[in-house]
């Protein structure tokens, strides 16, 4: 769990010193507007190592403290010694990809920000997930259910919430950042389809 104790380190530590200085918070979170028309295209990466309250920090690191460290282990025993780079290529990566298409939809509005791991987050999840469709998740606790289903509803509900737009959460990053994490688990080793199959059947 070495990396994804160094993932939470840095997250929290770079989301602390931007909430200490609101230029830096400001500079590090994703503006669709501002990356685009000073081709700032850090931002698509920074977005994902700042958080906008303790409660968001909380959330995610929470999240990646469990399924980052599952998808840690679960690399180093299919994909050995290139486990971990992979791992954080994964997660690094799906920062980025999921914060694409906000990026393109918001570009024209100069007054939308988004920030957050979410998206990297909602990766490793949905990749444990295809590993292992059969292991109880539970949200908040509350509602326990198989990965599998847990995942189809979480993907239904961000496609749902983010064609509604009236929350301030960026339910595009939560999606496209799921779909991506399923997409390189699959390109990296195509077999995990069909045991993911078997297993749900």
């Amino acid at each position: 769990m070495d990396i994804t104790y160094g993932l939470m380190i840095v997250i929290g530590l770079v989301t602390y010193i931007a909430w200490k200085q609101p230029e830096l918070h400001s500079k590090l979170m994703l503006n669709p507007y501002q990356t685009v028309r000073r081709k700032e295209y850090w931002r698509l990466l920074t977005s994902g190592f700042v958080h906008n309250g303790p409660l968001h920090l909380f959330l995610n690191l929470f999240t990646l403290y469990f399924f980052g460290a599952a998808i840690e282990r679960i690399f180093k025993v299919y994909f050995h010694e290139s486990g971990v780079l992979l791992y954080i290529i994964l997660f690094v990566s799906a920062i980025i990809v999921a914060n694409l298409p906000t990026m393109f939809k918001h570009r024209n509005n100069p007054n939308y920000n988004s920030l957050g791991a979410s998206g990297g987050v909602s990766a490793l999840v949905l990749a444990f997930i295809l590993f292992d469709p059969l292991r109880d998740l539970c949200l908040y606790a509350i509602l326990c259910l198989p990965g599998y289903i847990l995942g189809a509803i979480f993907i239904v509900y961000s496609i749902v919430m983010g064609k509604r737009g009236r929350d301030n959460i960026n339910h595009d990053a939560h999606l496209w950042g799921a779909l991506y994490g399923v997409a390189f688990v699959l390109f990296l080793r195509p077999s995990t389809l069909q045991t993911f199959l078997d297993a749900i059947l």
